[in-house]
């Protein structure tokens, strides 16, 4: 670390923002101390303010650093400004709070409160001329704060446990909003959008970044995620299959064959099972063929080979035989039941705009936003991460699912590489001890996007970005929210 960013972290290893108090967060005086914090690192520490920092300062202030020793006022304030704020052009370090970890704490005199207490740790961002901001250090805080003439002042500051910090460190990055919010911009990720399940509950539900330049993605962003729009369309057969108006087994060509393929006696060997597990034989977009027509590449139901194709023919066969296009069926059969109101397969007039997250290459340049007016059964689904977190929670319970078609929907119907299967809808990874995972991913341009459910253990992680590359970051996520089994679904997939 250099020598500059060194003195900082004794400044500021001892004033900071506490968000958990040993005081009720409504306590005025908790509120007193908390806003002075945030004055003095904002308004004065962050910005280089000398004037506005010496002001927060008692004429009796002394700081005590375990690594820089001791100064008194006028010996912190000249460190200051001559170390950290000498070349704020170029170099610049930030303090952020670790959610949760100050306490402050009342001092009495003859009953009448005349100083405080507050601890904490905070972390360090550093960022050098145009480079990305990097967190480097963390440490932990001490400060007594006075009543000087009715004014809380700072009299005395102790920094100490300075420690080197990494975002490579997946045990730490995600401590805060503000340390996750500098660890995409390293990583280059316009928006994320993160749910995490735990106790069979969506518990958390954020997103980060801009929506525009300026403007904060709001937490009900909606986002295109790919192929994560299958498992949508399968829960919307499996669910038909439940109420007995479907059958897994039946063969498709009962309601729908595809014309290229109708010469072709092996279309009688389609069903829905073989499309769920992607086991139909055909390729996954007909364009992809030199003809661009639909064929089979190999015997149905003795491979497996990914398949939108088959979902759009699954669509096909159940808007003819129901009537009705899989929009209508699936708003009736899964997003009312499962107040899924932001979600949809088409562009329509209810369809908000403003809070629709444009996909971007690595370059930084925005693709085209797909406005269908017609569902695509495998891919374009928009939703949010709270309709999409419900969504998994109920797949995770089998809610309006029969007993047999839940097991029959978990069941390894197929392998795809060694511990990891296809099941109906869903990738299977196989983590021992009865231990099981749920996955499905989706990837278009300007789209990644993941989701993971732990049935047996009631937790989850929904994971959307906008960009290509959006990817890299999934495995850190899934390490830190998912522990043990998330190491184990990084291990098979890095196999």
């Amino acid at each position: 670390m250099t020598k500059t960013a060194s003195l900082a972290l004794l400044f500021f290893t001892f004033l900071f923002n506490p968000i958990q108090a040993q005081l009720p967060k409504t306590d005025s005086l908790y509120r007193n101390i908390m806003s002075k914090d945030s004055m003095f690192f904002s308004v004065a520490y962050n910005t280089c303010d000398v004037p506005k920092m010496e002001s927060f300062l008692s004429e009796k202030f002394e700081f005590y650093h375990d690594k820089g020793g001791f100064a008194e006022k006028n010996k912190f304030i000249t460190d200051f400004k001559n170390g950290l704020c000498k070349s704020p052009e170029t170099y610049q370090l930030k303090r952020v709070l670790i959610e949760k970890s100050t306490q402050v704490y009342p001092m009495y005199k003859d009953g009448k409160i005349y100083a405080a207490i507050q601890n904490g740790d905070h972390l360090f961002y550093e960022k050098v001329e145009n480079h990305a901001e990097k967190l480097v250090g963390e440490a932990s805080f001490t400060h007594l704060w006075i009543l000087e003439n009715k004014e809380w002042k700072l009299k005395n500051s102790l920094s100490f446990n300075h420690h080197p910090k990494q975002t490579t460190d997946h045990e730490t990055m995600f401590d805060n909003d503000q340390s996750m919010e500098s660890w995409l911009k390293e990583n280059h990720i316009p928006v994320l959008g993160l749910g995490i399940i735990k106790g069979g509950k969506l518990q958390e539900v954020k997103v980060f970044g801009d929506i525009s330049k300026g403007l904060s993605a709001p937490d009900n962003a909606l986002f295109n995620v790919a192929s994560l729009t299958k498992p949508v369309t399968a829960m919307v057969a499996l669910r038909l299959i439940s109420l007995g108006k479907w059958n897994l087994d039946e063969p498709l060509d009962t309601y729908w064959t595809d014309p290229d393929i109708v010469n072709d006696p092996r279309h009688k060997k389609i069903t829905t099972r073989l499309i769920l597990s992607h086991q139909t034989g055909f390729p996954n977009w007909r364009w992809m063929n030199p003809d661009k027509k639909l064929n089979f590449q190999f015997e149905p139901g003795t491979q497996y080979h990914y398949s939108g194709e088959g979902f759009e023919y699954l669509r096909k066969a159940l808007e003819k035989k129901f009537g009705k296009p899989l929009e209508e069926l699936a708003k009736e059969l899964i997003f009312q039941p499962f107040k899924m109101n932001d979600t949809n397969y088409i562009w329509d007039q209810k369809t908000d705009e403003s809070r629709f997250v444009i996909g971007y290459n690595t370059d930084g340049k925005s693709y085209p936003t797909e406005k269908n007016k017609k569902a695509n059964a495998a891919d374009d689904l928009h939703t949010t991460i709270g309709d999409y977190g419900n969504f998994m929670v109920s797949v995770m319970k089998g809610k309006n699912l029969k007993p047999e078609v839940f097991q029959e929907m978990i069941t390894k119907q197929v392998k795809t590489k060694e511990n990891k299967y296809f099941g109906l809808g869903f990738e299977i990874y196989d983590l021992g001890n009865g231990e099981y995972a749920l996955s499905h991913g989706g990837a278009d341009q300007g789209t990644r996007c993941i989701a993971i459910i732990l049935p047996n253990s009631g937790r989850g992680i929904i994971i959307f970005t906008n960009i290509d590359d959006g990817y890299k970051v999934y495995e850190k996520l899934v390490l830190h929210y998912l522990g043990n089994e998330g190491k184990k679904i990084v291990d098979i997939e890095n196999k």
